[in-house]
C-alpha cells in the first residue's frame, strides 16, 4: 500500500528527517520520504500490519500533524484552497505587525546612539526604569504574532527532537529573560543607589535582539514561501487548464453541467473555442486542436471521427461531439498532474546527505553555542558577551537552506518538465539520468514513424499514372500493411480506387487480380518467379532497394514487370539530430528491432549508430539492458511503453515515448507525451541542469554553516575582533534560504534547443528516392481535353509527373527533382489556363 500524506508544523529539514525516523520506526512500514518543500509524505506500508491512523499517530507524538492528502485532480476555481497563499497571508500579517512594533523599539534602544532625541521621560539614568519598560512592552506584541517559534520550537524540543524553531525560541527567549533581568538588576541598582550597576544593564537589555531576530526570521520565511509559490506555478498552471463546465447531450438537449459530473459514456459537445472537458473519442466532426497545454506541441493536430481527444486541449475551429472515454482522476490532465507532484515530493539520492546531516545538527548546534558561552565565560568575558556569542550561534545555524537545497531544485524542474511534455516520475529518475551513459531505442515508433511510406516510384514499362492507378485498384481490397501505404500514397496523388475482378491474396507473396479485362500481379520476386516473369534484370535495383531498408513490390501483366513501388518504415525527421545530439554528449546509441540484419543495416549506415542489435524478440530486450549494465555502464532505454514494458522497467532510466498509454505510465520513469526523440535529449540536458543546481544549494549551504558557526562562536574575535552580533545573524540565515530558492529558480530559464533542428530543411531528413509532391489550383478547365493538355503540359517537363482533376480543379505533381513553381505556371499558361496558387 502506497499513501500520502499532508504533514503540517514543520518548518526545516531536522523536523523533515525526525518525522521520516518516527514514521519509519513502525511496523509494517517499508519506506518513508518526507519532502519540507510540499509539506508531504509518501508511505509505502503493508497492509493488515498497519493502517494510515497509525502513521498518522506516530507522526502526531512527534510532534507535528497529518492527515491524508485529497489527491491532486484539478478542482473548481470556486474550491480550490491554495495553502502557500494562506501561509504568506498569515506571515504578512506577522510581518507587519512585527515591524509596526519593532521600528519605535529601535529608534528607542539605539536612537540615542546616533544622536536622536527621544522622549524626556525615557531619558538619562533615573528613567532607566521607564526605558527599559517601555522596550519590554514594545517587544510584546512581536513576541505574540509569532508566537509559533516558540510553540512549535519548545514542543520538538521537549520531545528530544530539536529543529529550527527550537534554535529560534532558545536564542530569543535568552534575549528576552536577560532583558527582564536587566529591569530587576536597574531597580535594584536604582534602589540601592548604585549608579554604576544601573548604567551597565542600561547599555544591555538586549529587547531589540530578540525583537529583530524574530521579525528578520519572519521575512525570510515570507520571501521564502514567496518563492515557494513560484515553484509550484507548474502544478498550480495544469490546474487551470482544466475547464468548470462542460456540454453534455443528455434526454434529447444539450445540458451545460459541472465537468465533476461527467460520467463515461456521455456525449460531449465542445464547440469552437472551447475547451476539451475530459478525455473521449470523437463521434462527430472535423477539427484541429491546440495540445501544446498537453504535448508542448504549438501546432494544432487535426483530429476526426475515431481520433482520440484529450481534456484541457483547445479547440481551435470546428464543433465536435465525442463520447467520454476518462473522467475525474482518470483523465489524461490529472494523471499529469498526479505525476508531477509526486515526483515534487519524491526525493533524490543526494538529497539523504542533506537529511543525514540535518537530523543532528541542530542538537550539534545547541551544544556549540553552550559550549561558546561557557568559553567565553571562563576567559573572563561579561555575561552579555558570552549570551551575545549563544545567542549568534543559535540563530545563524537554522538548517533551513539544507533542508530546502534538493527539494526546490527537484520542483522547478519537473514543473518545467511538464510545460514541454516531459513528465519526470520521481526525483531518483531525474538524479539518475545525468549519469546515463548508454541510451538503447527500440526502432519501430520510437526512431521511425512506426507505419510503412511509399519511398520510390520506378517505372519500367509502364507511364507513373498508369502505375499508380493500377497499384490502387490492386492494393485498395487488400488489408496488408504495405498495401495501406501504396493506397494512402496514390489517393493523395490524386487517383480514386477502380474495380478489380477475381481479387486473390497469396499470402506472404501478394496480390492478384483482372483489372480492366486484363489480369495482373503485385508482389514480391517469389511470386513474379513463380508467374514466370523474368526479373534477372532488376536484381540489382531490388538489392539496392532492400540495402537501403525497403520492401520492393513490384506490379506485372502476365509477360513482364511493369514498374516497382518500394515501401519502408521511414526515420522520423528529429530522429538523425536526437541521435547525433547524444553522441556529442559522449553517449553511446544502441538501436534494438526485430527487424532482419539487412533492414537494421540500413537504418544503422543511414543514421550513423554505433551498436545494432537485429531480430530481437520483445521479450529479450529486457536481457540486452541486462548485459549492459553488467558492463557497468548506466542505461536509458526509449520504447513505446508496450512491448517494451519489461525493458524499460530494467534500465536505470525508462523513458516511454509517444505516451499517453497506461503502460508506459506504469512501466516508465520518465514519460514524454510527444513521439520526438529530441525531447529525450532534453530530459537528459533537464536533468542534468537539476543535479548541478542542487550540488550548488547544497556547496552554499554547507559553505554558509561552515563560515557562519565559527564566526558567530566567536573564533576571530581574539586574533581580529569579529563578532557577529545575533541581528546579523538572523538576517544571514533568512538570506541563506532565500538564496538557495531564488538559485533553484534559475531553472525557469531553462529552454529546449529544438529549433536548430526543425528548421532544417524536410528533404534532409527524408528517406533517399522519396519524391516531393505539389497541388497546382487552375482556373478554365471545362472538360476531358482540358484536363488532357494540362497534363500534356505539366508531364513535358522533366522530373514532372502529374495527375489531372477535373472536378477539383487541380492538378497534383509528384517531382524527381526539384522545379520552380515558375516553370510549372509558364506550362499551364501556354497550354491556356491559370493557375490560382501552388502549395
Amino acid at each position: 500500500m502506497n499513501e500520502k500524506f499532508d504533514v503540517t508544523g514543520m518548518t526545516c529539514s531536522a523536523c523533515s528527517s525526525r518525522v521520516e525516523k518516527c514514521v519509519s520506526k513502525l511496523e509494517g512500514v517499508e519506506e518513508v520520504s518526507v519532502n519540507l518543500l510540499t509539506n508531504s509524505m509518501q508511505v509505502k506500508y503493508k497492509e493488515g500490519e498497519i493502517d494510515e491512523n497509525a502513521i498518522i499517530s506516530a507522526v502526531e507524538k512527534a510532534g507535528y500533524g497529518a492527515n491524508l492528502h485529497q489527491g491532486a485532480q484539478p478542482k473548481k476555481a470556486s474550491v480550490k484552497v491554495d495553502a502557500v497563499e494562506d501561509a504568506m497571508h498569515s506571515m504578512r500579517y506577522r510581518l507587519i505587525v512585527s515591524f509596526i512594533f519593532l521600528i519605535p523599539l529601535f529608534y528607542i534602544s539605539m536612537g540615542h546612539m546616533m544622536g536622536l532625541p527621544i522622549p524626556s521621560f525615557l531619558s538619562g539614568m533615573e528613567n532607566a526604569i521607564a526605558y527599559a519598560f517601555t522596550q519590554f512592552l514594545l517587544c510584546l506584541p512581536i513576541l505574540y504574532v509569532n508566537r509559533k517559534y516558540y510553540q512549535v520550537g519548545f514542543k520538538t524540543l521537549f520531545h528530544g527532537a530539536p529543529n529550527m524553531d527550537s534554535l529560534i525560541a532558545i536564542g530569543s527567549a535568552a534575549a528576552m529573560i536577560y532583558g527582564i533581568v536587566a529591569i530587576y538588576g536597574i531597580g535594584y541598582g536604582l534602589g540601592v543607589h548604585d549608579m554604576a550597576l544601573v548604567e551597565r544593564f542600561h547599555m544591555d537589555l538586549y529587547f531589540e535582539s530578540a525583537a529583530t531576530i524574530l521579525t528578520l526570521i519572519t521575512l525570510g520565511k515570507y520571501l521564502e514561501a514567496k518563492s515557494k509559490g513560484k515553484t509550484s506555478e507548474a502544478i498550480s498552471k495544469l490546474m487551470d487548464l482544466a475547464p468548470q463546465t462542460a456540454l453534455v447531450w443528455r434526454d434529447g438537449q444539450e445540458r451545460e453541467i459541472a465537468v465533476e459530473e461527467v460520467v463515461i459514456g456521455d456525449t460531449v459537445i465542445v464547440k469552437p473555442g472551447a475547451k476539451v472537458p475530459v478525455d473521449g473519442v470523437i463521434l462527430e466532426g472535423f477539427t484541429a486542436l491546440d495540445e501544446a497545454a498537453i504535448t508542448g506541441e504549438s501546432i494544432p493536430v487535426e483530429k476526426g471521427v475515431g481520433d482520440s481527444v484529450v481534456g484541457a486541449t483547445m479547440n481551435k475551429s470546428g464543433s465536435i461531439r465525442f463520447r467520454a472515454t476518462r473522467v475525474g482522476n482518470d483523465t489524461t490532465l490529472a494523471k499529469i498532474i498526479q505525476l508531477v507532484e509526486d515526483a515534487s515530493a519524491s526525493k533524490a539520492p543526494i538529497a539523504k546527505l542533506a537529511d543525514k546531516i540535518a537530523g543532528i545538527f541542530v542538537p550539534v548546534v545547541i551544544l556549540i553555542a553552550i559550549a561558546a558561552s561557557a568559553y567565553w565565560l571562563i576567559q573572563g568575558q561579561s555575561i552579555e558577551f558570552a549570551l551575545s556569542i549563544g545567542i549568534s550561534v543559535l540563530v545563524i545555524s537554522c538548517p533551513c537552506a539544507l533542508g530546502l537545497a534538493t527539494p526546490v531544485a527537484i520542483m522547478v524542474g519537473t514543473g518545467k518538465g511538464a510545460e514541454n511534455g516531459i513528465l519526470i516520475k520521481s526525483g531518483e529518475a531525474l538524479e539518475t539520468a545525468h549519469a546515463i551513459q548508454c541510451v538503447v531505442m527500440d526502432k519501430t515508433g520510437t526512431i521511425t514513424e512506426g507505419k510503412p511510406q511509399v519511398t520510390d516510384v520506378i517505372t519500367l514499362n509502364a507511364s507513373r499514372n498508369e502505375l499508380l492507378e493500377l497499384a490502387l485498384a490492386l492494393e485498395k481490397p487488400s488489408e496488408h500493411p504495405l498495401a495501406e501505404a501504396i493506397v494512402a500514397y496514390s489517393e493523395k496523388a490524386g487517383f480514386s480506387a477502380a474495380s478489380v475482378e477475381h481479387f486473390k491474396a497469396v499470402f506472404g507473396k501478394g496480390v492478384e487480380a483482372d483489372f480492366n479485362g486484363r489480369h495482373y500481379l503485385a508482389g514480391n520476386q517469389r511470386m513474379m518467379n513463380e508467374a514466370g516473369i523474368d526479373c534477372s534484370d532488376l536484381l540489382n535495383q531490388l538489392d539496392q532497394l532492400a540495402d537501403q531498408g525497403k520492401t520492393p513490390l513490384l506490379f506485372a501483366d502476365t509477360k513482364q514487370v511493369l514498374g516497382i513501388l518500394a515501401v519502408a518504415d521511414v526515420v522520423k525527421p528529429t530522429s538523425r539530430e536526437a541521435i547525433q545530439r547524444f553522441q556529442k554528449q559522449g553517449i553511446d546509441v544502441v538501436m534494438l528491432t526485430g527487424d532482419n540484419k539487412r533492414t537494421a543495416e540500413a537504418i544503422r549506415s543511414q543514421l550513423n549508430i554505433n551498436t545494432v542489435i537485429a531480430e530481437v524478440l520483445p521479450q529479450d530486450k529486457e536481457k540486452v539492458i541486462s548485459d549492459l549494465q553488467a558492463k557497468g555502464q548506466k542505461v536509458a532505454m526509449i520504447g513505446d511503453g508496450i512491448n517494451d514494458a519489461p525493458a524499460l522497467a530494467r534500465a536505470d532510466v525508462g523513458i516511454a515515448i509517444g505516451a499517453g498509454t497506461d503502460v508506459a505510465i506504469e512501466s516508465a520513469d520518465i514519460v514524454l507525451m510527444r513521439s520526438d526523440l529530441l525531447d529525450a535529449v532534453t530530459a537528459l540536458r533537464l536533468s542534468k541542469a537539476v543535479i548541478r543546481n542542487i550540488k550548488e544549494n547544497l556547496f552554499w549551504a554547507f559553505f554558509y554553516n561552515s563560515v557562519g558557526i565559527p564566526l558567530a562562536a566567536g573564533l576571530f574575535y581574539t586574533a581580529f575582533n569579529l563578532k557577529l552580533n545575533p541581528m546579523f545573524g538572523a538576517a544571514a540565515m533568512s538570506l541563506s534560504s532565500v538564496c538557495v530558492v531564488s538559485n533553484a529558480l534559475r531553472l525557469k530559464f531553462f529552454k529546449t534547443d529544438h529549433t536548430a533542428a526543425e528548421l532544417k530543411p524536410a528533404d534532409e531528413n527524408k528517406q533517399q528516392g522519396e519524391n516531393k509532391m505539389k497541388t497546382i489550383k487552375i482556373e478554365g478547365m471545362m472538360c476531358m481535353h482540358c484536363v488532357n493538355h494540362v497534363e500534356k503540359a505539366l508531364n513535358g517537363i522533366e522530373g514532372v509527373h502529374a495527375k489531372v482533376d477535373l472536378e477539383k480543379q487541380q492538378a497534383v505533381v509528384t517531382l524527381d527533382h526539384e522545379v520552380s513553381d515558375e516553370t510549372l505556371k509558364a506550362a499551364v499558361a501556354e497550354a491556356g489556363y491559370e493557375v490560382v496558387s501552388i502549395d
